[in-house]
């Protein structure tokens, strides 16, 4: 009994202690929040994060917005090869790998004595053809001249005739009438028929001569033929000597120079690429891009290589379609598993002026930034 009565004041003492938390909560639960503890420090997070996005508003309207920038763009030139127009093989090679030249600058010389000796035989077919035109023009006044002499005749036969005819005719009366005698008229008999010989002669000696500058005229025709296609070949080989000589029409850097002097070229066959030093940017924008953008708009360029060299430029043109729609093998969309996909539009781009303590070329890549939206209308 006396355990069990001291049994009671132990839980009796224990009921105190475990009730002691409970109460501490109930404290806790009735604390006020920390915003109404720090109303102060409340209110400025909450200005300070208004104002942060009001600031980012700001920025992206003014840093982003006005702006359309890819990295899908690279320095472009119309680069070709330089192939030689003859053939033969190559006396001089007057340039090295990539070495920048000047408009009419001589690359390469292929060796010119096949060329040379072409020129020669064409010259000589021409001064042939000079020749027969002389020969044939003056067999035209020979001919003139005895078309001349044969008219005189024919006009001296002409009034020997007419005399004759006239003296047979006064012989013949005589003769009837008893006054002439017999041999006479007929020797004015045969004095006619021998003038009507040397009439006709004289006649077909005009239409000989005639005929005769009719065919010295038909040969100085076909020997001025000659002569001009003399002068072709001539022409041609001139031409052909004069691309024994490879020269730069434009000015640009000479690269991939594969050709090397004693070397066999073709006609046709590339010994070296040419860029010109007109090269611009071609930037690949997202179709969804050019809402706002028009030729003539400023861009800002930076070169990967010399991303230290900031470039100003503008908007030259817009491609009128994508750059697949060009393309060698266009896609084609007609088909049933279609998937949409954002095509990319080339733009041209014009630098105002290229570095000139760098090498710039085709293919090097370039990010644009174009100004689409001006600052003064938002």
């Amino acid at each position: 009994m006396a355990q069990a009565q001291r049994a009671v004041p132990e839980d009796e003492a224990k009921q105190p202690t475990d009730q002691a938390p409970t109460a501490e909560a109930k404290q806790e639960e009735k604390k006020p929040s920390i915003i109404r503890r720090h109303p102060f420090w409340a209110a400025l997070v909450v200005l300070l994060l208004i104002a942060f996005g009001v600031g980012a508003y700001f920025v992206w309207l003014i840093y982003f917005h006005p702006y359309e920038s890819t990295d899908d763009a690279f320095v472009d030139a119309r680069s070709f090869s330089l192939a030689a127009k003859v053939s033969g093989y190559l006396d001089e090679v007057s340039v090295t790998d990539n070495a920048h030249i000047a408009a009419g600058a001589v690359i390469a010389k292929i060796a010119p004595r096949d060329y040379q000796i072409a020129i020669d035989q064409a010259q000589a077919q021409v001064e042939s053809a000079r020749a027969a035109i002389a020969n044939a023009a003056a067999q035209i006044d020979v001919a003139s001249a005895a078309i001349d002499e044969a008219k005189a005749r024919e006009t001296s036969s002409a009034a020997a005739l007419q005399f004759a005819k006239d003296e047979a005719d006064r012989q013949r009366q005589l003769q009837q009438g008893g006054a002439g005698s017999l041999q006479t008229s007929q020797q004015a008999e045969s004095s006619l028929r021998q003038a009507q010989a040397a009439h006709t002669e004289a006649q077909a000696n005009i239409s000989s001569a005639t005929k005769s500058k009719v065919a010295a005229e038909a040969q100085r025709n076909s020997a001025q033929a000659s002569l001009k296609q003399a002068e072709a070949q001539k022409e041609s080989a001139d031409q052909n000597l004069n691309y024994t000589t490879l020269t730069a029409a434009q000015p640009g850097r000479v690269v991939k120079i594969s050709g090397a002097k004693g070397q066999f070229v073709e006609a046709g066959q590339a010994i070296a690429m040419f860029v010109p030093d007109e090269i611009w940017v071609t930037a690949n924008f997202k179709e969804t891009q050019l809402a706002d953008m028009r030729p003539g708009q400023p861009v800002d360029l930076t070169i990967d290589a010399y991303p230290d060299h900031i470039l100003r430029g503008k908007i030259d043109s817009v491609q009128p379609g994508s750059g697949t729609a060009f393309s060698l093998l266009p896609a084609e969309n007609a088909t049933g598993n279609y998937v949409k996909v954002t095509q990319r539009v080339p733009v041209k781009i014009v630098v105002d002026q290229w570095p000139k303590d760098v090498s710039i070329g085709p293919g090097m890549s370039v990010v644009p930034t174009v100004t689409v939206r001006p600052r003064s209308q938002n």
